[in-house]
């Protein structure tokens, strides 16, 4: 048996950032990870082709490169290194158009006004406006419910960004915000495909302010990836909590969490092993895993355990890898190439696919988030080659009602599904790009089954750790009885996974959350004692 104030249970982003708040707070800090490697979804590899670095997961980070959370850690300093792709986003249409994102305000501006008079003065007035209003509602978006100060902040300076007017803006849907002030369709698909990055309905107010954000922080951070892989990312933020005398073990599966009069106190690991937590226990787990197994019934309060039963993930995902020994070779190529693209020939068709996937059908016509890493950053693959992905939603396993396309997948997600509905996804990309099958060196297909094998918090390949629609959003997430807090209801256990509060994304915000509730908790206790 062990002693230490905290033990952090997963060494995923936010685990990871937890545990680095915690002990830069002077306290002694075990993180306990189940996997071999830290990163849980912030991770790469070679299996693929050794000459390929692939992120085995998640990719691009324009919340992280946001985040004054993570920028507070100086992981610099730590080994990380930010790459750009030349461009941010590029929207591929069929009859050869690009809508693209440069992170340039002035170049994506100039590209769309080739495409429409009007729309790059237009775009230009939508930064404006974003300048003025977008740090503090990306703070008040991940800090602590409820987020006080930053919501007077952006109180403030809301009347100079538009009033009444930009709320309205705000709750517009994603299918109708690129049509404010625009005449092309260049704003509206990526704006759309942006919020097509969650599982919120583009037609369901909530998802405007959604690809608002993504689209905006691509305009004024870029989506930057680590030199070297995503990997690098999450073993800076190791480096740096061992560096100040934290200590992680891998290949540590936590079973339960030990609960002693009302209060949480350790852990046990599956091979019976106790962990004694002093002050604190982090969870950067699936709500779906804390509240059903890793804490008995008994434990937890009944607005949890009632609340749970509503519960819902968000979609699967199906993720496919590609070494291609040349670049895309695109019928039409992009003024700049871009780092991210999504495929999807119209808002209209993005829409439905999207809303084939809420309804529990396999799309036919899949809309698909992609990365080209190597333009990234050249240090993925030989010169001249590229490391690529695509990844698209699909319900969950056990949701499936039928196959809209004619590959008659059944939603099993075994082998054969998988190596069907991939055919589907790189169909799509060749119809773009002729002759795309034929650079292919090696593929990797990571199905929910499989992507839920290699990081447990995937639940049937959710990568968002539960939806993100509005009836479980702010003080709703991960369920009422929790006002949207860090707090669980069992005294020193905290989620800190992203399944809480503000849910999705490589910020970090969620752990940093749980790891100030831990702290301002022990500072209460020893005021009161």
């Amino acid at each position: 048996m062990t002693r230490h104030d905290a033990v952090v249970v997963g060494a995923g982003p936010n685990g990871l950032a937890a545990a680095n708040r915690l002990v830069d707070a002077g306290w002694s800090v075990l993180l306990l990870e189940a996997q071999p490697e830290v990163g849980g979804a912030v991770r790469s590899d070679r299996e693929l082709d050794p000459d390929f670095v692939h992120d085995t997961f998640s990719a691009f980070y324009p919340l992280a490169a946001a985040s004054r959370g993570l920028a507070a850690f100086g992981l610099e300093e730590h080994g990380l290194a930010w790459r750009h792709a030349p461009a941010v986003l590029g929207h591929p249409l069929p009859d050869g158009r690009w809508a693209v994102l440069h992170r340039d305000r002035q170049v994506t501006a100039r590209l769309m006004e080739e495409q429409h008079p009007g729309d790059g003065v237009a775009w230009l007035d939508l930064c404006a406006v974003w300048d003025r209003i977008g740090e503090p509602l990306v703070s008040a978006l991940v800090s602590s419910f409820p987020p006080i100060w930053p919501g007077l902040s952006v109180l403030a300076r809301l009347p100079g960004a538009g009033g009444l007017d930009l709320v309205k803006t705000l709750l517009t849907p994603a299918t109708e915000l690129g049509r404010r002030g625009f005449g092309g369709d260049g704003a509206g698909l990526l704006i759309a495909g942006n919020a097509g990055h969650a599982d919120l309905p583009l037609d369901a107010p909530g998802s405007g302010v959604f690809g608002l954000l993504l689209t905006m922080l691509g305009q004024t951070v870029g989506f930057p990836v680590p030199e070297g892989g995503a990997g690098r990312l999450a073993q800076a933020l190791a480096r740096r909590l061992e560096s100040r005398g934290g200590e992680i073990r891998c290949d540590a599966e936590v079973e339960h969490v030990i609960v002693e009069h009302g209060r949480a106190v350790g852990v046990v690991t599956a091979d019976g092993r106790r962990y004694d937590a002093g002050r604190a226990v982090v969870a950067d787990v699936s709500a779906t895993h804390l509240f059903g197994g890793l804490v008995g019934p008994a434990h937890l309060p009944a607005r949890v355990t009632r609340g749970m039963r509503h519960f819902q993930l968000d979609p699967g995902t199906v993720k496919v890898d590609w070494a291609l020994d040349g670049p895309v070779p695109w019928a039409s190529p992009p003024p700049y190439d871009p780092g991210t693209f999504h495929v999807g020939d119209s808002v209209s068709e993005m829409t439905e696919a999207l809303g084939q996937v809420a309804a529990g059908v396999i799309p036919a016509k899949p809309f698909l988030l992609a990365g080209q890493m190597t333009t990234s950053d050249p240090t993925r693959s030989p010169a001249g080659t590229e490391s690529m992905w695509a990844y698209t939603h699909v319900p969950q396993p056990d949701q499936t009602v039928r196959d809209a396309g004619e590959g008659g997948v059944r939603g099993l997600w075994d082998d054969s599904d998988c190596e069907r509905f991939a055919d589907r996804v790189q169909a799509r990309i060749e119809r773009l790009a002729p002759g795309f099958g034929s650079r292919i060196r090696a593929r990797r297909i990571l199905g929910p089954r499989e992507l839920e094998a290699r990081n447990a918090n995937l639940v049937g390949g959710a990568i968002n750790g539960g939806t993100a629609q509005l009836h479980q959003q702010l003080f709703l997430r991960p369920v009422p009885g929790l006002l949207g807090r860090p707090e669980t209801g069992v005294r020193g256990l905290y989620l800190g996974s992203a399944s809480a509060h503000p849910g999705g994304g490589v910020h970090g915000a969620p752990g940093l959350n749980a790891a100030r509730a831990a702290l301002l908790h022990h500072r209460l206790r020893r005021f009161h004692r």
